[in-house]
């Protein structure tokens, strides 16, 4: 694909969205990353649920530092492998406050030092707790709609997102992720995608395929 075409798909995605904005409540770039961190594998309503206890108790790098584990764990069950998010938000508490002055840093190469921060995590942050964002998180719906529609022909994330950022002007790289996410889910989904609905289907690879068949 090239730049103009991956420009015109990409405006038009942001002009059928444009109120699509991230779902994940959060006030502070501690919270967002608290709740980045819960909602691996967990919707956002739960995670909104979870939150809305969870910071009334611990709300920042060093309230975690000094929690008890099983209190986050019991807290932040609903979210799944509660385990593993507890330890990795306790440690993160600790990391903050131990190299970072209890401040959540904003760089993405510090962000990804932080215990359960990825990649597609510190994206999330750099653009909801800073608004500075800093490259596209890739998620299962950016995943497929860069793969049908011809922006990525990689599998990895990380390889996907070094794609798009070849492709997309960085003044839309803060809109992607809201608006790519919305078109995943109402019209591009995994199982049954709305084809007929989609204005995309000349640059769309698996709707030619369906097609053939």
């Amino acid at each position: 694909m090239n730049k103009e075409k991956a420009k015109k798909i990409t405006e038009k995605i942001i002009s059928m969205y444009r109120d699509a904005n991230g779902s994940l409540n959060f006030t502070t770039p501690f919270e967002i990353l608290v709740a980045v961190s819960l909602s691996a594998q967990c919707k956002d309503d739960t995670v909104n649920k979870v939150t809305s206890v969870l910071f009334k108790k611990y709300d920042t790098p060093e309230d975690f530092a000094n929690a008890k584990l099983e209190d986050i764990e019991e807290i932040i069950h609903p979210c799944g492998f509660y385990k593993n998010k507890a330890k990795n938000l306790i440690n993160a508490g600790k990391k903050i406050v131990k190299d970072f002055n209890g401040k959540v840093p904003e760089t993405m190469e510090e962000l990804i030092q932080i215990p359960g921060v990825g990649r597609k995590s510190a994206n999330i942050i750099m653009l909801e707790g800073f608004n500075k964002p800093m490259g596209i998180a890739v998620d299962t719906h950016v995943k497929r709609i860069s793969k049908r529609l011809g922006f990525s022909k990689e599998e990895d994330p990380s390889k996907i997102e070094q794609d798009l950022l070849k492709l997309i002007p960085k003044k839309y790289w803060k809109d992607v992720n809201h608006k790519f996410i919305e078109f995943g889910r109402n019209i591009c989904s995994s199982q049954s995608p709305k084809c007929n609905e989609c204005p995309f289907t000349n640059e769309c690879l698996y709707y030619k395929n369906i097609s053939k068949q």
